[in-house]
């Protein structure tokens, strides 16, 4: 059978040019992976290993990359400070330093707030962990539980430590010098008719706490609450573990601020509950 075509006389057919097949789609639900991040990230896992720090070839050879690609990697890290090249080797640069410490913080953060919800399931009232640290009041974590709810943080915390018990306890750690600076920059101020009325008041009445003995208030902070907090010994630093009961239970207020006291002398002493924050 003879063929027909519609090119001109003489003219040989196009041939049909390559195609470049599609690449496999990803499969639903499957992470996105970025292979070089992958690569860095185990180098610097392995560098994170030889704590008198390793040369390239070592690195490449344990981490399972060519050389070459560890050492583009290596320029990489060593530019963005996650590693440093000292004497032929590779150690540790201070961004990483960075991440460990943050890392380890948050890490001491989860160990509190895990501590605070044992002991408030135990204890079957809301709990509070705060420290004093540069000039200022910072409630770390908070353990509540429905019916047991934490008092509402309704006038800011750190301009108010005058008239709750955390920020008493804390004030009563100071020294003079610290006490009266928090305090100028803070002054007193009335909160509720409970309230204490002025700093010479506050004063003298901080200068009554005993030593690591809880320190208690009766709705100076917020009507309706009463509150007492723990001082912990953390070295320099002002700790305090402080719970809440409504005002109508406030009968109960010394046993159990003496069983979490009693509580939180355990944890503290197994070092279960990390303060160094």
């Amino acid at each position: 059978m003879t063929r027909t075509d519609s090119s001109p006389a003489g003219t040989p057919l196009a041939q049909p040019t390559a195609r470049t097949l599609p690449a496999p789609a990803a499969q639903p639900g499957a992470p996105t992976l970025i292979g070089s991040v992958q690569r860095a990230m185990r180098l610097l896992e392995t560098a994170a290993r030889h704590t008198g720090g390793a040369p390239a070839k070592q690195l490449a050879r344990e981490a399972g990359l060519a050389l070459p690609t560890a050492y583009h990697l290596l320029r990489t890290l060593v530019h963005e400070g996650y590693l440093r090249r000292e004497q032929g080797v590779f150690v540790l640069g201070s961004a990483a330093e960075r991440l460990s410490s943050g890392a380890a913080e948050q890490n001491r953060r989860a160990r509190i707030g895990k501590t605070l919800d044992d002991c408030c399931e135990l204890l079957g009232v809301p709990l509070y962990f705060a420290v004093y640290r540069q000039g200022e009041i910072e409630v770390v974590s908070v353990a509540e539980r429905p019916g047991h709810r934490a008092v509402e943080e309704w006038a800011d915390f750190r301009a108010t430590a005058h008239a709750h018990a955390i920020g008493q306890c804390l004030l009563s750690q100071l020294d003079p010098e610290a006490r009266r600076d928090h305090l100028d920059r803070y002054p007193v101020q009335a909160l509720t008719p409970y309230t204490v009325r002025d700093e010479r008041t506050l004063l003298a009445r901080l200068e009554r706490v005993p030593r690591m003995q809880p320190v208690t208030e009766r709705q100076e902070y917020a009507v309706g609450t009463v509150c007492a907090a723990i001082p912990i010994t953390a070295g320099a630093t002002a700790a305090a573990v402080a719970l809440s009961l409504p005002a109508h239970q406030a009968r109960r207020l010394a046993a159990v601020s003496f069983r979490l006291q009693t509580e939180i002398g355990r944890v503290v002493g197994s070092l279960s509950f990390s303060i160094s924050i």
